[in-house]
């Protein structure tokens, strides 16, 4: 009996020095979170906020989500016409990127609103005119062409402080039928609008950059103005003078203005700049 208790003692005693031994091991794997776990309580970086010209919707909604997977950065896009997002701007909207006209954004340059030695030209698109999808195809080849078209449609649509309606009034002026347009015009605030008009019939043609008709259900391209009559929404970045994702917003800059933008930018009725 003795002997018996003797060896249940020793092997009592080894057991316990290896629990002993292992106690700071179990109590450091306690301490230390899991690689999954580390992951899930890291901070999420901020999204980078971006106020851009509708002209550029088509070709950011295909290269942002390429831009997300490749950076790991989330980007928050608020479009509008680019008058009424300038004036947004000068009262006080935060962002870290602008896509506007390149006027326009000299104008907050001068305001101190985006960053010295920013602004990057992005894309231009070329002024157009849509029609509902499988409509009359008017002949708008050469100026007497349009102008004829124009008088002969029987209404129109465009968007005021957008590109295309700052665009579009001062031509129907040099063409010295303005006042013949106006009661057939429906004027509208966005260029969405602009599509949905045409599309719904409320507008046989609607006056919109190269990039804001080709994507829109239920709308077509009927061409782009003459080439003597011609002009361009253009559109440039910026980053703002007070960006909280000011590395980010660079880099969101430099992806969509890299040559391997080209050809999504060209599909979408744009030409790049540089």
């Amino acid at each position: 009996m003795e002997v018996q208790n003797a060896l249940t003692a020793s092997v009592y005693s080894r057991v316990m020095k290896r629990c002993l031994l292992a106690l700071p091991l179990t109590l450091l794997g306690a301490a230390m979170p899991s690689p999954s776990s580390a992951q899930q309580t890291s901070p999420a970086r901020p999204a980078i906020q971006v106020i851009s010209s509708t002209g550029l919707k088509a070709v950011f909604d295909e290269l942002i989500p390429a831009f997300e997977k490749a950076s790991g950065y989330t980007v928050a896009v608020r479009y509008g016409p680019s008058t009424l997002l300038k004036q947004q701007i000068e009262q006080g909207a935060a962002f870290d990127l602008t896509v506007l006209t390149p006027a326009l954004l000299e104008d907050l340059a001068k305001q101190g609103k985006v960053a010295a030695g920013s602004k990057r030209p992005i894309a231009r698109a070329g002024m157009a005119i849509a029609i509902r999808k499988g409509a009359r195809k008017y002949d708008i080849a050469t100026t007497d062409a349009l102008t004829r078209t124009l008088l002969e449609a029987r209404s129109l649509a465009y968007a005021k402080e957008g590109a295309a309606g700052l665009y579009f009034a001062p031509l129907a002026v040099r063409l010295k039928i303005a006042d013949r347009l106006t009661s057939k015009t429906v004027f509208t605030t966005t260029g969405e609008q602009v599509g949905q008009a045409v599309a719904k019939g409320e507008a046989e043609l609607g006056i919109l950059p190269m990039s804001e008709i080709l994507p829109v259900a239920g709308i077509e391209l009927l061409g782009p103005f003459p080439r003597d009559v011609q002009d361009y929404a253009v559109m440039v970045g910026a980053v703002s003078a007070n960006a909280k994702e000011s590395a980010g917003a660079r880099k969101l800059i430099e992806f969509v203005t890299a040559p391997s933008a080209a050809p999504v930018i060209e599909r979408k009725g744009m030409e790049p700049l540089k």
